[in-house]
C-alpha cells in the first residue's frame, strides 16, 4: 500500500482520540506528538513536520473542536485539510502553449526512471488526444536512446533522435523544427542525468533551457529516496528553475516523506506520480485524494475514473442482459476479468475503497499472478465448455488442468467460484428488479 507505514501510524493516533469521546487539550497534544513522530519516521522534512503539526494543533485546541459533539472527527477533518494543503491544495496540470508545440523538459538524476516516465507521459497525452513527440536528448548513458525508442514504440509515440554525435542543444532544436513540420503538438525531451548534481550537468540543462525556452521543466525524482529526493528537488529548483515534480515508484513507498515535503520545500507542485512498472502506471497527482487515502478514507473518484477508462458501456449492458437471462458464461467472466486488470493491481484497487486499507489486508495474500492462472484455465476450455460449464466432468477437468499448467484442484476451485458468482449476480439483478417494481428506489446496476 502507498504510504502504508505512515497511514497506519496516523490512523492509530486517531483511533485513540475516538476512544476518548470528549477531548481535552492534553488529548490533542498527545495526538499531535504521535503525528509528529509518524511524520519524522516517514522521512518528512523536519521543518515541514513541525509547521504541519503546529497548524493542526492551533486549529484543534479551539472551541470548534473541544466543544464539538464529535471532536475526534473534527480533528481528522482538520488533518485531512492540512495534508491536502501541504501537498498542494488541488491538482496541477501541464500548462499547454496557446500556439503548439508545447515543449516539456524532463530532468533528473540517473536511476529515477526518467526515460520510462517520458514514455508513460507520452502515452497518457496520446490518450488525451495529443500528438506527442519524444526526443532522445541523453547522448551519454549507454543504450539511453535505444531504451527511449523501445518505450516510444510500446506506447505508439514517435521518437526523434540524431544519435550521440550531436550536442543535446542541436538535437532539441532540430526536434522542435521536426515537430512543427509534422504536426506534433507536445515535445517531451528526455535529458541526460548524472549520479549526483554537478556543475557540468546543470550547465548543459541551462544551455538547453536557454536554446528552446521550454513551457514546462518537470523534475523526475524517486519517491523511495525520501528526504534525498526533496534535497535533489531543492537543488534543481535553485539551479535550473522547475515547474513541477513527477514522483516515481510511489507504489513502493511505505513512508511518504518525498510526497509530503517536496511541495512545501520547493513551492513547486507534484504533477504526476508513477505507481507501477507498466507503461500506463502514471497518474495525475491529486493532493486531496492522496490525503484521503493516507487517512484511510479511500479514493472513490480515482476508482470511478479507472472504471470508466477500463469498462465498455455497451459490453456492460450486454452483460446485464445475459445475467438476467442466466446466460452468463466463462467468456463473459474472462472479459470482465480483463477489464478489471486494466484498472491496475487488485491491491491498488482495494486501497481506493473507503474503509479498506493496507491494515485490513496485511495478512491476505493478494497475488495478481493468480489471475494469470484463472485466464489460462478458461482459455484451456473448449468453446462448448465455456458456454456450458455443467458438462465439465472429471476427464475434462484433467485435460483443462494439463492444458493450463495448473492442478485439477485449481480447476475445481474456479468452477465453484464461477457458479457462486453467477448465482450472486442473478440475486442482485432480481433484487434490483423487485425494488424497481415497488417504485421505492432505483438501484443502478454495477458496471452500467
Amino acid at each position: 500500500m502507498i504510504f502504508e507505514s505512515l497511514a497506519e501510524k496516523l490512523q492509530n493516533a486517531f483511533k485513540k482520540l475516538k476512544n476518548k469521546g470528549k477531548l481535552t487539550e492534553k488529548d490533542v497534544n498527545d495526538a499531535m506528538r504521535e503525528i509528529r513522530l509518524a511524520l519524522l519516521e516517514a522521512d518528512v522534512n523536519f521543518k515541514v513536520a513541525k509547521d504541519f503539526v503546529n497548524k493542526i494543533k492551533e486549529r484543534a485546541v479551539g472551541s470548534e473542536v473541544l466543544e464539538s459533539l464529535t471532536p475526534a472527527q473534527q480533528v481528522i477533518k482538520i488533518v485531512n485539510e492540512e495534508l491536502t494543503e501541504l501537498m498542494g491544495k488541488s491538482q496541477s496540470k501541464i500548462s499547454f502553449a496557446s500556439k503548439p508545440p508545447t515543449i516539456v523538459m524532463l530532468v533528473g538524476l540517473q536511476g529515477t526512471g526518467k526515460t520510462t516516465t517520458a514514455g508513460k507521459l507520452a502515452g497518457m497525452l496520446k490518450k488525451q488526444g495529443k500528438k506527442p513527440l519524444l526526443v532522445a536528448g541523453d547522448i551519454y548513458r549507454p543504450a539511453a536512446i535505444k531504451q527511449l525508442q523501445v518505450v516510444g514504440e510500446n506506447v505508439g509515440v514517435p521518437v526523434f533522435t540524431m544519435g550521440d554525435r550531436q550536442s543535446p542543444v542541436e538535437i532539441v532544436k532540430a526536434a522542435i523544427e521536426h515537430s512543427v513540420n509534422n504536426g506534433n503538438d507536445v515535445v517531451l525531451i528526455d535529458t541526460a542525468g548524472r549520479l549526483h548534481i554537478d556543475e557540468e550537468l546543470m550547465e548543459e540543462l541551462k544551455n538547453i533551457k536557454s536554446a528552446i525556452e521550454p513551457h514546462e521543466i518537470l523534475l523526475v525524482v524517486d519517491s523511495m529516496t525520501g528526504q534525498d529526493a526533496v534535497n535533489v528537488a531543492e537543488h534543481f529548483n535553485e539551479g535550473l528553475g522547475i515547474d513541477g515534480v513527477i514522483l516515481t515508484k510511489l507504489d513502493g513507498d511505505a513512508r511518504g516523506g518525498a510526497a509530503l515535503s517536496v511541495r512545501a520545500v520547493t513551492d513547486k507542485p507534484i504533477k504526476f506520480v508513477g505507481i507501477g512498472e507498466k507503461l500506463d502506471d502514471l497518474e495525475p497527482f491529486h493532493p486531496d485524494r492522496m490525503a484521503s487515502r493516507i487517512l484511510g478514507m479511500g479514493d472513490m473518484l480515482s476508482l470511478i475514473e479507472k472504471a470508466q477508462e477500463g469498462f465498455d458501456a455497451k459490453k456492460a449492458r450486454e452483460l446485464e442482459e445475459k445475467i438476467r437471462s442466466q446466460q452468463f458464461t466463462f467468456d463473459d467472466f474472462l472479459d470482465q476479468l480483463q477489464q478489471v486488470q486494466q484498472m491496475g493491481s487488485i491491491s491498488q484497487i482495494l486501497e481506493m475503497i473507503p474503509g479498506i486499507g493496507g491494515k485490513q489486508f496485511k495478512n491476505l495474500d493478494i497475488d495478481d499472478k493468480e489471475l494469470v492462472y484463472v485466464k489460462a484455465i478458461i482459455q484451456s476450455m473448449t468453446k462448448e465448455e465455456r458456454q456450458s460449464p455443467g458438462i465439465i466432468n472429471g476427464s475434462r477437468r484433467k485435460r483443462i488442468a494439463t492444458g493450463s499448467g495448473t492442478s485439477v484442484q485449481q480447476v475445481n476451485k474456479l468452477l465453484k467460484q464461477f457458479e457462486q458468482t453467477r448465482k450472486m449476480m442473478k440475486q442482485f439483478t432480481d433484487m434490483e428488479r423487485t425494488i424497481k417494481k415497488s417504485g421505492r428506489i432505483k438501484m443502478p446496476f454495477i458496471g452500467r
